[in-house]
């Protein structure tokens, strides 16, 4: 099988555990996106040259995984796929910046070293909890809750529709793949010169996959609209589970509760 097929499938798998019955699974979709947002808000307004304010933060994540029953290799392993587009994201700052800000005997470390592990520890735990957001929630029922928050109905549609046929394509990549392989002496893989061609007939080939869906979606009557009919009511467990997180992600933004926590126990022992 080949890797990007496995990526999907794992991807898939991801949407397939959100049907679980835990106390998470069961919040309200609108109530798990606004959380998830405003987790996401408060951990990318910070400084950029915060790392231990970002450390309570890690406690959001890890809930999730725990109250529901989520594989966290599943997760860990979705997070190192992206790993090196996030150092490659932050590997210029030391380039750049070369403020001092840390004295440690002789050594100086220089504020870009700074910024690029707080870039990395923002990145790790928006990807982690997006990724918890889809196994907690399913896809129908976050793109349900964004039409609820106002989000236009277009942009839904498309994102909608492009995890479902997202696997048309990749079934596609795979065929013209499998049948460059069975008929290439070498067994290296696809050489650099066929690229061209072998995207080009991709391409063809999905328009063309493209049109038949949209004629099948049309004699099924299809209106221009995507009906989901997942809803559900507003419970107790809801306000406190929204009013909890945001008070914490509040207090964890403006508040750098580490070092609250030392000096008080400094303050104890002194």
């Amino acid at each position: 099988m080949l890797k990007i097929e496995a990526n999907w499938l794992d991807l898939r798998y991801l949407d397939a555990i959100s049907t679980q019955d835990t106390l998470i699974h069961r919040l309200n979709p609108c109530v798990k996106l606004i959380t998830t947002l405003v987790f996401i808000i408060a951990v990318t307004s910070s400084s950029k040259y915060e790392i231990t304010g970002l450390l309570p933060f890690f406690l959001f994540p890890a809930v999730l995984v725990a109250l529901g029953n989520l594989p966290l290799s599943l997760i860990l392993k979705r997070l190192l796929i992206i790993a090196p587009f996030i150092v490659f994201i932050g590997i210029f700052n030391p380039l750049i910046d070369h403020t001092p800000v840390i004295n440690i005997g002789s050594l100086v470390i220089s504020g870009g070293w700074i910024s690029f592990v707080s870039l990395t520890i923002r990145l790790c735990l928006t990807v982690t909890t997006a990724l918890i957001l889809v196994a907690t929630t399913g896809i129908d029922a976050l793109c349900l809750a964004l039409l609820k928050i106002g989000v236009p109905k277009i942009i839904v549609t498309q994102l909608l529709f492009m995890y479902r046929y997202i696997h048309v394509l990749v079934e596609e990549f795979v065929r013209c793949i499998t049948a460059y392989s069975l008929r290439s002496f070498h067994g290296e893989g696809v050489q650099f010169r066929a690229w061209g061609s072998l995207l080009g007939q991709l391409l063809l080939r999905s328009i063309d996959r493209a049109n038949r869906i949209y004629q099948a979606m049309l004699c099924r009557g299809f209106d221009g609209e995507v009906r989901l009919l997942r809803t559900r009511t507003l419970t107790g467990a809801d306000i406190i589970y929204l009013i909890f997180w945001v008070t914490f992600f509040m207090v964890g933004r403006w508040f750098n509760l580490p070092q609250l926590l030392g000096n008080l126990l400094m303050g104890v022992y002194k």
